[in-house]
């Protein structure tokens, strides 16, 4: 049954649902009565509990959808859907070391502090002092965040760490931070980006072209619900669409020798002769950027 601190999913016959943290005098007033906190901490998990007008509300344990969905929030949130897959292609675990920049409401931190557990460990970085305090007071709400550290600056100067195994960035420029991302995790780390927009998943792509990346993944995650009636099943009339724009990828050298054993359709060798005009472009601006200056008197009016 409840315990006198813990948050429990009141759900009522018409579909509401509320989240509420079992505390003395802290009863739930609704359009169905009352609920005392007195009989919510006598039920049972899977039971049922009646307001004073007699309306039966079901009793059940948060999931961690439930607590990532109910932070307070400042910020957009990133929601279950993209965390799932986040969670999964990071390698969040028991163990591991995430870096995280961008904690905003810290809906992404309740899950990595969950999914890490005692044994991992989660460092996350916020610029903005109200959200690194905002997600600070959501983690200790949900009930988590023992293995998070915060750090309350911005990643312009770099992270801290530099052996993490995973790292994830929710920033607005995220490649302006690529030579950063390099020196913050292991050889081979799992790296993940969030932007909204198709030209900052361009631009990402273009800085990544220039560094020691590879095993790169552009998607979107769309979730459409189908109305569950047996007889006439067909999909809700609404769905979560696009959230943003989600793209993985490795830390990992590239080699001329792994480049030569590659084969290459037409396309993938266009793209490819692209690629390498764009890096000997920027090569080249690097060279002439690093070159003394001309003498003024060489030129002449």
């Amino acid at each position: 049954m409840p315990a006198y601190g813990d948050l429990v999913i009141l759900q009522s016959p018409r579909g509401k649902r509320y989240l509420r943290r079992v505390e003395e005098g802290n009863d739930l007033h609704c359009q169905e009565g009352v609920l005392p906190m007195a009989d919510l901490a006598a039920a049972e998990y899977g039971t049922e509990v009646r307001t004073r007008q007699g309306v039966p509300f079901r009793v059940q344990r948060p999931t961690i959808t439930d607590l990532v969905k109910g932070v307070k929030r400042q910020t957009q949130i990133i929601y279950p859907k993209d965390i799932a897959y986040i969670c999964m292609r990071l390698g969040v675990g028991p163990g591991r070391t995430i870096i995280e920049a961008g904690s905003g409401s810290g809906s992404l931190t309740v899950a990595l502090s969950w999914f890490s557990g005692p044994t991992g460990r989660v460092c996350t970085y916020e610029a903005r002092e109200e959200f690194y305090k905002l997600c600070r007071r959501n983690l200790e709400w949900a009930g988590v965040g023992q293995n998070v550290t915060q750090f309350n600056r911005d990643i312009i100067d770099g992270f801290e760490q530099t052996d993490a195994d995973a790292l994830f960035l929710d920033v607005r420029t995220p490649w302006d931070y690529l030579h950063h991302v390099v020196r913050a995790v292991k050889p081979g780390a799992a790296l993940g980006f969030l932007v909204p927009t198709v030209d900052q998943v361009s631009k990402l792509l273009h800085g990544m072209e220039t560094g020691p990346f590879d095993d790169i993944e552009v998607c979107e995650i769309l979730v459409r619900r189908w109305k569950p009636v047996a007889d006439r099943l067909r999909p809700e009339d609404r769905m979560i669409a696009h959230t943003g724009f989600l793209i993985f990828a490795r830390h990992q050298e590239r080699s001329d020798e792994w480049d030569s054993f590659r084969t290459l359709g037409t396309r993938e060798r266009k793209q490819e002769a692209a690629r390498q005009e764009r890096l000997a472009a920027a090569r080249g601006a690097v060279d002439a950027a690093d070159a003394p200056a001309d003498d003024e008197a060489g030129f002449e009016e």
